[in-house]
Formats: C-alpha cells, sequence, structure tokens
C-alpha cells in the first residue's frame, strides 16, 4: 500500500514514515501543501496522512480541492487543533478521520488500517489465495498454517501479488507500491526481491505460486486453480 503523508514537523514526519514503512508500507513525505499537491498529481496513493498547519496554507485546502476533483482517496488529518469545532470543520471539508496531536504512531497505524478496510476500499485484514494467507495487521504471511518468515519488504511484495491474485502484476504497479519517490532502486531491486520471495515460498511448501510473465511482470496463483 502506498501512502502520502504531508508533515512540515522534520521530527515528527520522519517519525511517522519510519513507523509506518517498518510495516512494509511505501511513504512518500512531503513538507509543504504545494508538494503534498504536486505529489498527489504524480502518484496513485491508498491513503493521505495531511496536517492542517503547513508552512504554505492549510490543509483543509487540499482536502477540499480533492474532494471537488472526485478523489475518495481516504483522508486522516494530523493536527494540534483539538476543539471539537475544529474537528468538525475537517470531517465536513472530506476528511475521513481525525487524529490530534501529539499520539502514538501504533495508533496510526490501527486508525490507518482501520480506514483502509472500509468498503470500497482495498484492505483487508487477512488476505488469502488458495492455502496461502497474509494478515495486513501482523505482516504475517502462512501458507497450510505454517508460518513463513519474510523481511519487510518481502512482506509488501507479497501483499501486492496477493491482493491481484490470479492476474499480472506489471513491474511498474509492484515498484510504485514497494518503493517511494526518494528510495534509491537498482535496476533489478524488484527482480532480486521477487527471487527472494519466490526461494520463501517454495521453502514453506508454497511452490510452483510465483511466476515470472515475460515482458509485463509477475502473477501470484494458486495451486488449486
Amino acid at each position: 500500500m502506498r501512502l502520502l503523508l504531508v508533515e512540515d514537523n522534520e521530527r515528527l514526519g520522519a517519525l511517522i514514515r519510519d513507523g509506518l514503512v517498518a510495516e512494509g508500507l511505501a511513504v512518500d513525505w512531503c513538507q509543504t501543501l504545494e508538494d503534498g499537491l504536486s505529489a498527489r498529481d504524480t502518484a496513485a496513493y491508498d491513503l493521505v496522512l495531511l496536517d492542517l498547519g503547513l508552512p504554505d496554507g492549510d490543509g483543509l485546502d487540499m482536502v477540499r480541492q480533492m474532494r471537488r476533483q472526485g478523489d475518495t482517496v481516504p483522508i486522516l488529518l494530523l493536527t494540534a487543533r483539538g476543539e471539537l469545532r475544529d474537528r468538525v470543520t475537517g470531517l465536513d471539508a472530506g476528511a475521513d478521520d481525525y487524529l490530534v496531536k501529539p499520539f502514538d504512531v501504533v495508533e496510526l497505524s490501527a486508525r490507518c488500517r482501520a480506514l483502509l478496510r472500509r468498503p470500497g476500499h482495498r484492505l483487508a485484514p487477512i488476505l488469502t489465495t488458495g492455502d496461502l494467507s497474509f494478515d495486513t495487521a501482523t505482516r504475517q504471511a502462512t501458507y497450510c498454517g505454517k508460518s513463513i518468515d519474510l523481511s519487510r519488504r518481502e512482506g509488501g511484495l507479497l501483499e501486492a501479488l496477493i491482493r491481484r491474485a490470479g492476474s499480472v502484476a506489471t513491474k511498474e504497479s509492484l515498484e510504485q507500491a514497494l518503493y517511494a519517490f526518494n528510495e534509491p532502486v537498482t535496476p533489478n531491486a524488484l527482480e532480486a526481491t521477487v527471487s527472494r520471495l519466490r526461494k520463501r515460498l517454495d521453502e514453506a511448501g508454497a511452490i510452483d505460486m510465483l511466476h515470472t510473465v515475460r515482458g509485463l511482470g509477475y502473477m501470484l496463483r494458486s495451486r488449486r486453480s
């Protein structure tokens, strides 16, 4: 899953980014309203985390603009404005949830998962194809009930593939899901991660589930199909 974080506080922004990245999410972090709007126009996001007090404007302006343009991506506001009227104003502008600073990143992560589980969004608690399962909350993969030890990146790749199980996931879509804009990515980084994930699956007994579709990308196919 790919998130856009718009937060001007260096320490808090880094804390949020690192905490969510540790859970297998790709996070693009911007520190101004202008950069946030530019990023949103450049990539497709599953969730936007938005501070209101930005150095070049009010985050609510971004909320209103997105909703006017028909963008339904969930928006979680992060702000020090904790008064009832502020929360109501933010929600009425089109935000989906509101978290008042200071907060714990553990709670933020839980709220993100809750928003992405809502009807019309893509995050289910446990994803499955055949006997292979992936728990999006604990980041634990299992095959026939047996745990599979995966790195953060391998888990993110498995999540992206299992969401598209039975269909081809292009290299471009997988790279966008796994890597933020500012991450250094070598030309064969995705191929190396696919190779490691295939090895982990094979070792767990999920043999020949991960297929390379030449010239297109990769496909995860249930052995039952």
